[in-house]
């Protein structure tokens, strides 16, 4: 019987809570902002500066200098690429880096007075290349598009020799293509950069807001002296456990219907890859949520001030981006590096997050971050009990 009442108390006090910390996030109008404008606004910002994920026919200047056959069939073939279009013909280096600045063209193709001359002496020739750095894209489309015309030359070019030293029919074909092979890329075909992008910031999206909102809430409670970690008398401090778990109830319960817009609608909105059963990619966020709740608690423990979140936005934000491994392989990390990333949720959900939803794994080849998550949430999970006694002590004997 008084197993009974224990338990009874226990989820009494644990829905008391519960509903408590639902009420102060909905008359906290700055956290209010921060969950549902941020949270439900990020995600669809970014994908309208990103909708347009691929740059074709980037104009480009050719600067001539050779003038050969062979360099105007080398032109010919940077205009025949899909990333490149020759908008401008220019008599030297100046006239071309003038119409740059201009924003005319977004990349110069310069061909050397040596080209064709080097060519017909069997050695090797140089193009050079010049990108607008201003955006990746165009850095992209100005190196895929002159190295596909790069290839398929040098292949024209060997054919033409080796038929000069009587080579012929599959013997030539031989000889120039050893081994045939098909390029095949089926994730992401048109190197969408908003497929390469917009699959790790969604999942990020969710642990920083989160992250921001709770410390947010914690920051304001400690300047006003009502921190949530002030045990009511009758628990003598062993209410640690439904403190925690109802606080982290009312902010998992939002997050998992943010979660799920951000993972499972956003996506469909933008036409993204969806290579997974939404069911699997829920049980997903069931993991990632719950981690995210572990962190936030743990980490807004040293939160003193409301307005110290803003400052950790502009820090952590881009850190916790590049941390998931979207643009550098994580195998490649330095060591520091590579175990910094693991104190974030979203280093493993994010990793998972793309292998689903574009590459189409299931929850069994994801096995590795999904066991990664679990560790972070129990390990976070004792942090933030220990850190509600260490503060529930303190602020004991301050009182007292």
């Amino acid at each position: 019987m008084k197993r009974l009442t224990y338990i009874g108390r226990w989820l009494s006090d644990w829905y008391a809570i519960f509903t408590n910390e639902l009420r102060h996030i909905f008359s906290d109008s700055g956290v209010m902002v921060i969950f549902f404008l941020a949270g439900l606004a990020y995600p669809v910002i970014y994908g309208l500066v990103y909708s347009n994920g691929t740059v074709d026919d980037m104009p480009v200047a050719i600067v001539d200098n050779s003038g050969s056959s062979a360099s105007r069939e080398f032109v010919r073939g940077l205009d025949a690429t899909r990333e490149l279009a020759v908008s401008h013909t220019c008599a030297n280096m100046a006239e071309a880096e003038q119409l740059m600045q201009q924003r005319d063209v977004k990349g110069i193709v310069m061909i050397p007075e040596d080209f064709d001359d080097r060519l017909a002496k069997m050695e090797q020739a140089t193009v050079s290349t010049y990108a607008d750095m201003s955006s990746f894209l165009y850095y992209k489309n100005m190196t895929m598009g002159a190295n596909h015309v790069m290839l398929s030359q040098m292949r024209e070019i060997q054919k033409e020799r080796f038929s000069a030293a009587g080579y012929g029919g599959q013997q030539l074909s031989q000889l120039v293509q050893p081994i045939r092979y098909e390029e095949n890329m089926p994730y992401n075909r048109t190197f969408s950069y908003s497929i390469f992008f917009l699959s790790a910031v969604l999942l990020i999206v969710i642990q920083q807001t989160m992250f921001y909102g709770v410390s947010m809430m914690a920051g304001t409670m400690r300047e006003e002296n009502r921190s949530f970690a002030i045990m009511p008398d009758r628990l003598k401090g062993r209410g640690i456990s439904r403190t925690v778990l109802g606080r982290g109830a009312a902010y998992w319960l939002i997050y998992m219907a943010i979660g799920a817009y951000v993972a499972g609608l956003v996506p469909r909105i933008f036409g993204m890859p969806q290579n997974c059963p939404f069911g699997e990619i829920f049980v997903l966020l069931l993991f990632y949520v719950t981690a995210c709740v572990g962190f936030s608690f743990t980490f807004s423990s040293f939160i003193r001030r409301r307005e110290t979140v803003f400052v950790l936005f502009l820090f952590l934000s881009p850190i916790c981006l590049f941390l998931t491994g979207f643009s550098w392989p994580v195998s490649s990390f330095p060591l520091f590096w590579k175990l910094f990333s693991y104190i974030f949720p979203s280093t493993f959900a994010a990793q998972a997050f793309i292998n689903m939803n574009t590459a189409g794994a299931d929850l069994s080849m994801v096995s590795d971050q999904m066991i990664g998550l679990t560790i972070q949430t129990v390990v976070y999970y004792v942090l933030s009990c220990a850190a509600v006694f260490v503060e529930n002590h303190m602020l004991k004997r301050k009182t007292a």
